[in-house]
């Protein structure tokens, strides 16, 4: 059984979430793996899921998109290393199951000799930083098209402290959530869970753009989603796989489950799509292939390649349906689809790994329980608890910080005349295209 590993000192705390063991001689190729997968992550936000997202949006707005993603990845940077790594993986004392402390805050004490378990610990501190920099950029894709720059960036940085640290503490970092032994391998529950629930409150706070749901308001250029698709598709290989920190078989079999669920979402989608509207589209065989990827990020390092298999046909499956009940049913403008496609998939995927992780389903069988676990009632019960507790947490914080926001930049959106014109001029004063 394979966990991620974290904060040094952690070894004896029986959990699911992935534990540091005592420091090792460095490993050059586990430090090699993990470089690699770092630039992965990176990747998947600059520049896979600018050009994802930024392709779906109308022309006008095309630069924003790719803005915001470029300003989160510079401001989130910033933050990691004023305090929140810190916060994230630092010792909290008595405050431990809640969240970490500042004794690491500015790097202090990380040296080229610094070391967690068998990687240097400032590799750990860069690898980790790009989870932090992805996850407040998948929310935009909720609001993309109407919120104002500034309320973007303020609200982004806020959220990152507020709600991405606390829960990756609870979850990675020794807080409560570990120690009961929930498993979240690479994300499900921090990434996923916490960008999906606030993508969906951010879209009831700021109201839908102009004109929806009477007008469509079709992608101006699948080209560029479908590349920023496929770069996301190879980038979580170092997501899933690079959240082993080793080059060794756990490794392999989380690069080889997220491709397996990748495909099976991107073909589940398309069927479904096929069904219901008659003909598959490009925009729904790589919609399909982000929810797979996301369903199976929390259970990838202790599922098999048959419960893959099994993850992948159900996130097709159950995000397709939950789009349109997003969109058609309860006409909520979740503009680019983060809830119905990564909340909902990271809230499947961190349930099914309860079931899923056994050791005694045949085919389906998977890399076993957290060391806290031994049964699938009790690993899914703490499943259960951890993604309820994390929704709750998430929606009312990520509310009151829109309310916030909303205060000190006089309004969440831009005015009725600066959207009509587009983001891009409006805001920033270009143009995506000029020809």
């Amino acid at each position: 059984m394979y966990f991620r590993k974290l904060a040094v000192g952690l070894s004896a705390v029986a959990c699911a979430s992935p534990v540091f063991a005592a420091d090792a001689a460095l490993s050059s190729g586990n430090t090699a793996w993990i470089l690699t997968a770092t630039a992965l992550v990176l990747f998947m936000t600059l520049p896979g899921l600018a050009l994802f997202y930024g392709g779906l949006v109308r022309t006008k707005n095309v630069l924003s998109v790719l803005m915001a993603c470029f300003a989160i990845a510079g401001g989130v940077s910033i933050l990691w290393l004023l305090g929140l790594y810190s916060l994230t993986f630092g010792d909290g004392g008595s405050l431990q199951p809640i969240i970490g402390d500042l004794s690491k805050a500015f790097f202090q004490g990380i040296s080229t000799d610094s070391m967690q378990g068998d990687i240097p610990e400032i590799l750990f501190v860069a690898f980790q930083m790009t989870f932090a920099i992805i996850t407040p950029a998948l929310i935009i894709g909720a609001f993309a098209e109407r919120m104002k720059f500034s309320a973007m960036l303020i609200f982004s940085m806020l959220w990152t402290a507020a709600v991405y640290v606390p829960v990756a503490h609870w979850v990675w970092g020794g807080g409560f959530l570990s120690q009961l032994g929930v498993i979240d391998f690479a994300g499900g529950i921090t990434v996923h869970i916490t960008a999906g629930v606030a993508a969906l409150v951010a879209a009831l706070v700021i109201g839908p753009r102009n004109g929806f749901p009477k007008h469509a308001m079709p992608p101006h250029n699948l080209t560029m989603s479908v590349t920023g698709a496929g770069m996301l598709w190879v980038g979580w290989f170092g997501f899933n796989a690079g959240s082993a920190l080793a080059a060794n078989g756990s490794a392999g079999m989380a690069l080889l489950v997220t491709h397996i669920s990748a495909s099976a979402g991107a073909l589940m989608w398309m069927a479904c799509e096929w069904k219901r509207f008659g003909k598959p589209s490009m925009l729904g065989i790589v919609t399909g292939m982000v929810a797979g990827l996301g369903t199976i990020t929390p259970a990838s390092g202790n599922v098999g390649p048959m419960g893959a298999l099994l993850i992948g046909l159900l996130a097709g499956l159950v995000c397709f349906n939950m789009t349109q009940i997003v969109k058609r049913r309860w006409e909520i403008d979740d503009s680019l689809d983060v809830f119905p496609v990564h909340g909902i998939g990271g809230i499947l995927g961190t349930l099914l790994v309860g079931v899923l992780a056994s050791p005694n389903l045949g085919i389906f069988s998977g890399q076993g329980f957290s060391g806290a676990n031994d049964s699938i009632a009790s690993q899914f019960g703490v499943q259960a608890l951890g993604v309820g507790v994390t929704i709750i947490y998430t929606a009312v914080v990520t509310w009151g910080l829109l309310k916030l926001t909303g205060l000190i930049t006089r309004g969440l959106r831009v005015s009725s005349e600066q959207e009509r014109t587009g983001l891009d001029l409006a805001l920033h004063d270009e143009r995506g295209y000029d020809l």
